[in-house]
């Protein structure tokens, strides 16, 4: 049995964590609001490592923060263990990127809130109903949930997850706010840093090819054309029509380079290589880009902000390449 259908069920998952905590009441949304009362440090279960590093960044001393998804893992694909259960009873409070990124498990987390304080970071931006946020047609109506990828959105879901932690642990508020403040000065310098170097890219070269749609929110902010050979999910499959469009553009356009991304398999890619070099273009693999998870531990792109220099540094490096 599935840990989302053991959810459903109601006979697996009891939340331990429920009588550690104050008497709580359910906002109008139906999610449950308590207080922290328990013993430090907040044991804190996030998704992907992109939402843990900020909850540790936030957080500070009084977290101990822990991530469900590794490097390398594909959050749209990510099938729940058994062993979830108990990291999911364990936890305090429980973080997650939203906007149905985590598909097979955004039921649960809508579920969990009200019984357990769970947030998602991006919740702040959609209440604001903020106009940043893509709503790809192909994606049914819904926001394409890669918002790491513009800097800017995510300095403000550093705001956001201040917020929200600092009303689980109103001890701490002064504090969680410092940190998301500082932390948000480091992301506008790089902000900074991707809007100075994608403008290194001539003009006409300014095409981004990736094996799928992840990078939408990095090319509005950043003033490059995206297409990827998937949809919003790497779920997807990919449309030969578009596949075929996509090769025309590249020749057309001579365009250096596309790119893989460390979680997807490289041959998506790869399929496009062949056709356009027997077209006459010299089409070459630009390099790995982190699309959905951050990289390896104990390397600079195991940090949100390594891993979005990485993908900068690859993205200009290929794109300019004579």
């Amino acid at each position: 049995m599935t840990l989302v259908c053991a959810f459903l069920s109601g006979q697996l998952v009891q939340w331990t964590g429920c009588s550690r905590q104050k008497p709580h009441h359910h906002s109008p949304a139906g999610r449950t609001e308590r207080t922290f009362s328990g013993k430090y440090p907040i044991r804190v279960l996030c998704t992907i490592g992109q939402v843990a590093e900020m909850l540790e960044r936030v957080g500070g001393t009084h977290v101990r923060v822990e991530s469900l998804m590794g490097p390398g893992v594909d959050p749209h694909l990510y099938r729940p263990k058994v062993s979830d259960v108990d990291k999911l009873n364990q936890a305090d409070v429980v973080f997650y990127n939203g906007l149905h990124l985590e598909g097979r498990m955004s039921e649960l987390f809508v579920k969990m809130a009200r019984s357990k304080p769970t947030f998602a970071v991006t919740e702040g931006l959609q209440e604001r109903n903020d106009s940043r946020l893509r709503e790809p047609p192909e994606f049914e109506g819904l926001h394409d949930p890669h918002i790491w990828h513009d800097v800017s959105l995510w300095a403000d879901c550093v705001h956001d997850v201040a917020t929200m932690l600092g009303k689980f642990d109103p001890d701490h508020v002064a504090e969680f706010d410092e940190n998301a403040h500082s932390y948000m000065d480091e992301l506008a310098d790089l902000h900074k840093f991707c809007i100075y170097e994608i403008s290194k890219i001539p003009t006409e070269r300014r095409l981004l090819v990736t094996a799928h749609d992840a990078f939408g929110y990095f090319g509005k902010a950043y003033d490059l054309e995206v297409r990827g050979l998937k949809g919003i999910s790497s779920e997807d499959e990919i449309d030969l029509e578009n596949q075929e469009a996509i090769q025309k553009v590249l020749i057309e356009r001579q365009i250096p380079a596309v790119f893989v991304e460390t979680a997807i398999a490289h041959r998506t890619i790869e399929a496009l290589v062949e056709p356009c070099r027997a077209a006459g273009l010299d089409l070459q693999i630009g390099g790995e880009l982190y699309a959905d998870a951050l990289g390896p531990a104990d390397t600079q792109e195991s940090t949100y902000v390594g891993m979005i220099r990485h993908n900068v540094r690859r993205i200009v490096e290929a794109l300019s390449a004579e």
